[in-house]
Parts: C-alpha cells; structure tokens; sequence
C-alpha cells in the first residue's frame, strides 16, 4: 500500500528537531569544558562559543527546520509528496 506525505506539520515536527538539536548540541558542551580548563586563550575563547552550541543549534534547527518544512509544504502541493510504501504485519 503507498501512502503519501502531503504536508509536514511545521510547529509541531519543529519541536522534535529542536529537541534533537539541543541533544547534540551537549556534546559540543561536553567538549567545551576541557578547552575552557586546560586551553589557551584562543582554544578558551572557542570552548566559551562552543559551550553555548546548544542553544545555537536550537535556534538554528528551528529557523532552518522551519524553512524547509515550509518549501517542502509548497512543493508538496504542487507536485505531490514523498511516496512510501508500508504493509501491515501481524504482531504473533
């Protein structure tokens, strides 16, 4: 059976991102620590920017995330959305 993605919720699809963002931005976090610790001051002055990285890449996913989901919304209009094809299985 094919079933066809016409429109991505754009709110609610962004919060998940943003969530997923945020996640990866604490590696960047984890990261930083030991540069502001142990760095110079040039690799301290990068551990400080990269200690913010999640909430960089919070607002970045957004802002990004919610311009492709609104291309993809108006392309999908246009020319129809991305197919898949799905089945049903039997939980035993």
């Amino acid at each position: 059976m094919k079933k066809q993605m016409v429109r991505i919720s754009i709110l609610q699809s962004s919060k998940i991102i943003v969530a997923i963002k945020v996640l990866m931005g604490f590696l960047f976090s984890l990261i930083a620590v030991p540069m502001i610790v142990f760095g110079d001051p040039l690799i301290r002055k990068m551990g400080v920017v990269y200690l913010f990285m999640p909430v960089f890449m919070g607002i970045f996913g957004f802002v990004f995330f919610v311009i492709g989901a609104t291309v993809y919304n108006f392309l999908a209009k246009h020319f129809g959305g991305v197919e898949v094809e799905v089945r049903d299985i039997d939980h035993a």
